[in-house]
């Protein structure tokens, strides 16, 4: 569930707009910090999803049988992601020693998932790989904000939907190996009150790391920068869309250091949007398993272990707070494990830590509070 997000709905997510209060030096810190407002996405009420029934066999559809067509763009999609997922998987594990669990399951009326986790691996301490499809509702009036169109409809008409996602996150052991995640879903709508079907697709790809070593940067911007080149898409737009996304405003600092992002992409042909989805997608391994396999042995210090776990906490506040995911899941009564699938083993909230002023963290810190300003193709 965690792979599909409110962004389906064309909802935007809400920040707050306040300053940045932690960036004041300790000798220069007044002695009262003001109070910092924070919003988080906007609250958004869909159907509850039924009960999942869990299976050991895995289908070769989780689309509704005898309703949904295979060769149609939800059958395309599903097919797509479940292949990325596999994909995925198979270049963690050759890295790692380790495999996945995989639980997966049915929803009654269509739909279900499919979540590999490994945990305590060799290298990654959590690595997770989701895929679902989903079949609901969504109320009128979010359908009629999202369509742009004046509809009338009854206080409680509903919309049918369909979803289909795959959703990722994985952190390493070592503090040197960055965290990486990625999103990549379709979004249709029915045909409903004479209006045709609608359709988004939206997504992802961005890394976390906890040091800035420009080279990596460099590497997996750039294998996404040669990817939307490819499709005619705008990589600036879409790095910048993401370091906006994955602001943490009550710190006044990204999650990380980007990426690229976008949602509800719909301006061109389908057929030609997921194209450029599916070379977005093919291209995870090749963009990051590199720099995992270049730091994974790596020495590090007491200090940069207590580093990544600071960063770590950031990681956690933003998809607790602000992910749309993560909120939309929690709402509409998701499977909760796949939910927080995301989430680190380990973190840490340290009252009023502090990182010398001359170090390599502070250099982190500069970029993170200024990451559009920061380009690294």
């Amino acid at each position: 569930m965690a792979a599909v997000t409110t962004s389906f709905l064309g909802l935007s997510p809400v920040k707050a707009t306040a300053k940045n209060v932690f960036s004041i030096g300790r000798a220069q810190r007044p002695a009262a910090r003001r109070p910092v407002s924070v919003q988080a996405a906007a609250p958004v009420q869909a159907t509850a999803l039924k009960k999942e029934n869990y299976i050991s066999e895995v289908p070769e559809s989780l689309l509704r049988p005898g309703i949904d067509d295979p060769a149609s763009m939800r059958g395309r999609f599903e097919q797509m992601i479940r292949g990325i997922q596999n994909q995925v998987c198979a270049a963690i594990e050759e890295v790692d020693g380790n495999t996945f669990r995989q639980d997966a399951w049915t929803r009654p009326g269509g739909g279900g998932g499919i979540t590999r986790v490994m945990q305590e691996g060799n290298v990654w301490e959590k690595a997770g790989v989701a895929v679902s499809v989903v079949y609901g509702t969504m109320p009128a009036e979010a359908y009629r904000v999202a369509v742009g169109k004046d509809i009338p409809f009854d206080k409680d008409d509903r919309v049918p939907f369909f979803a289909a996602g795959i959703s990722s996150v994985m952190h390493p052991w070592n503090p040197h190996c960055p965290t990486m995640h990625f999103n990549y879903r379709y979004f249709e709508t029915e045909d409903w009150r004479g209006i045709p079907g609608q359709w988004w697709f939206g997504g992802g790809t961005d890394i976390t790391p906890n040091y800035i070593v420009k080279e990596d940067l460099e590497h997996f911007h750039g294998v996404y920068k040669a990817v939307c080149e490819r499709h005619g898409y705008s990589y600036q737009k879409m790095k910048e869309d993401c370091d906006e996304y994955f602001t943490i405003t009550h710190r006044g600092e990204t999650r990380g250091l980007g990426g690229i992002i976008y949602e509800d992409l719909n301006d061109r042909d389908k057929e030609d949007i997921f194209k450029f989805a599916t070379d977005a997608a093919n291209h995870i391994v090749e963009a990051y398993v590199p720099i995992v396999k270049k730091h994974k042995n790596d020495p590090f210090s007491p200090r940069q272990k207590e580093w990544q776990q600071i960063r770590r906490g950031r990681y956690t506040e933003f998809n607790l707070v602000y992910d749309r995911g993560t909120i939309f899941g929690l709402k509409t009564g998701g499977r909760i494990e796949s939910i927080l699938m995301s989430l680190p083993l380990t973190a840490s909230w340290r009252y009023d830590y502090q990182v010398d002023p001359q170090g390599p963290e502070q250099k982190f810190l500069d970029v993170v509070r200024n990451a559009k300003a920061h380009t690294w193709v």
